[in-house]
């Protein structure tokens, strides 16, 4: 061999040798893209992607392997709105998403099992934990993120409580035929027995809707409700208890995920289950301090009376299981979700107003 053979081969040798090491930086380098409709701060499940999620996979990379990940985070819309979400992280124009299934009603209709089913657990850490309950009977529920719109489900998140704004003081169900109430879509069968005029829509749009009227009211959480100042256009709030909805979820682009390194990828995994863990506590202080708050800032808070509550269950007894049977109709296996929604909560002490019959 020459040497001008031994130097080309060397010289071969070290330039593939610098291009993998080039590579392989590189390759340790990772920005990721996460987004949802609802604002950071107002919404608290989009604050614990940012203060948990993402401040926990930051760190768990730079701590345990030799990955180094950033975010770009875009909430409120920045890139996706309320009902964007979902196909943005379908299409990879988000690489994570963080969003409720209630702007969903075709793609994730049977996922919105919660709502179909009112008066439920009134504790989000009582909720999530039935709702996980439902998941992992039914991968079904799963399965259909990941066929259906490319995605991998990485946990549960929730609303708290549900309750009722107004704009004018009521006192008797009655008083509240023929008003327009605003809501996310689910929800707002649960109007009926007030004879109310429900309207579909959205946190980020209800203030100036209740502002200028076209709404007199919203159902809404309480820490919702109060960081999105609804209090100023409609200061009666009524706490009727139509329970947490653990109908939120964070999702990652599945072919993102799984071209990652097996070892970044597992932190996320289990962070996303993590995240889902912290939401429970998360939830109900956020309730506590979302009702704290509402009274500092002038709301006026009643609380519905028992028997009210009882009737107004009652007069919904039906919507579960015609929810149900609509899912069956769709070839979807709604009458077991929900069916085992009502186990789940039964089994965590929850005792609902009224006996669902879902058959």
């Amino acid at each position: 061999m020459t040497v001008t053979t031994r130097l080309t081969g060397t010289f071969i040798g070290a330039a593939i040798a610098f291009s993998v090491l080039a590579s392989a930086a590189q390759a340790d380098r990772f920005t990721f893209r996460i987004g949802s409709g609802h604002p950071k701060g107002p919404a608290p499940y989009v604050t614990t992607m940012s203060d948990y999620f993402v401040a926990e996979v930051k760190r768990r990379a730079g701590e345990e392997t030799d990955h180094r990940v950033n975010f770009i985070e875009s909430y409120g819309g920045g890139i996706a709105g309320v009902s964007e979400t979902l196909e943005a992280v379908q299409s990879g124009l988000l690489d994570f998403g963080g969003y409720c299934v209630c702007f969903e009603p075709s793609n994730l209709y049977l996922h919105n099992f919660p709502y179909f089913q009112p008066f439920g657990p009134q504790a989000s850490s009582d909720a999530i934990s039935a709702v996980r309950v439902v998941y992992d009977q039914n991968p079904w529920l799963s399965d259909v993120f990941e066929k259906e719109f490319g995605q991998t489900m990485l946990g549960l998140g929730a609303w708290d409580n549900y309750h009722l704004g107004t704009k004018e003081e009521w006192t008797q169900v009655s008083d509240l035929k023929g008003i327009k109430i605003g809501g996310a879509g689910p929800n707002l069968p649960w109007l009926e027995y007030a004879g109310a005029v429900p309207v579909q829509s959205s946190l980020p749009e209800g203030y100036m809707a209740l502002k200028t009227g076209v709404y007199d009211g919203w159902l809404m959480t309480p820490a919702g409700y109060n960081g999105f100042k609804y209090y100023e256009p409609a200061p009666y709030y009524t706490l009727i208890g139509y329970g947490a909805m653990p109908v939120v979820v964070l999702t990652a682009n599945q072919k993102k995920l799984a071209s990652l390194p097996e070892d970044l990828r597992q932190i996320i995994t289990e962070v996303g289950m993590e995240w889902e863990k912290s939401n429970g506590k998360a939830m109900d202080d956020s309730q506590a301090a979302g009702l704290a708050a509402l009274k500092e800032n002038g709301a006026i808070i009643t609380e519905l009376p028992d028997a009210v509550r009882a009737e107004w269950a009652q007069s919904l007894a039906e919507l579960p299981r015609t929810a149900a049977a609509d899912a069956d109709a769709r070839g979807m296996p709604g009458t077991k979700v929900m069916q085992d929604f009502i186990n789940a909560a039964k089994a965590g002490g929850h005792v609902w107003p009224v006996e669902y019959d879902l058959h």
